[in-house]
């Protein structure tokens, strides 16, 4: 039987219990980081360690005001029904995630894939929209009150006709990652 003294054994709970939750543990100096490296070996052989399987965040009904999402791949979360407006979303890859009933006024969507995702009954006035992809998506009660949309990709979305028409008034330039015309992707000409 391994003894440890008691200050080492609440060390090693501690740093077991942070890595059940998904927390990053960083200790300085060197000595303390080794003690916590030894911890995670101890958590592990224990069995005491079990990654979630999946890496879902769940921000649905959540204040998000502001926030910065730029960059970052969020295929596995949902933001329904979220208050995100101003937010940060420039060149994410948001496939498939629902915003469904979400506040996203003023929000970046500059570059973003939104393709496939729900954003129906989404409030997207004054949404920058340049250069998004949102093929497939769902967006038949989506406000899109003065959007940018210059270079967005509407291809096979669902829209209802008096957004479609609206958003014909100021539908502009090319996709660059598809290549289609914003205009064509919304049937503007036909």
């Amino acid at each position: 039987m391994v003894r440890v003294q008691k200050p080492l054994l609440v060390l090693l709970q501690a740093v077991c219990l942070l890595a059940q939750e998904g927390v990053a543990v960083v200790w300085r100096p060197s000595s303390l980081l080794v003690t916590a490296l030894l911890a995670l070996g101890f958590c592990v052989l224990l069995g005491g360690l079990n990654p979630p399987s999946a890496l879902a965040v769940d921000y649905n009904k959540e204040s998000l005001v502001g926030v910065d999402f730029s960059g970052r791949v969020l295929t596995d979360a949902s933001f329904t029904k979220a208050n995100m407006r101003g937010s940060n979303l420039s060149n994410t890859d948001v496939r498939g995630v629902s915003f469904f009933g979400a506040n996203l006024e003023r929000t970046n969507f500059q570059g973003a894939n939104l393709s496939n995702a729900t954003l129906d009954t989404a409030r997207m006035v004054k949404a920058n929209l340049t250069n998004a992809i949102l093929e497939g998506a769902f967006a038949f009660n989506t406000k899109f009150d003065g959007a940018i949309i210059d270079g967005a990709d509407f291809t096979d979305v669902e829209l209802r006709k008096d957004a479609q028409m609206m958003l014909c008034q100021v539908a502009q330039g090319r996709n660059p990652t598809t290549g289609r015309e914003t205009r064509k992707t919304l049937y503007c000409d036909e």
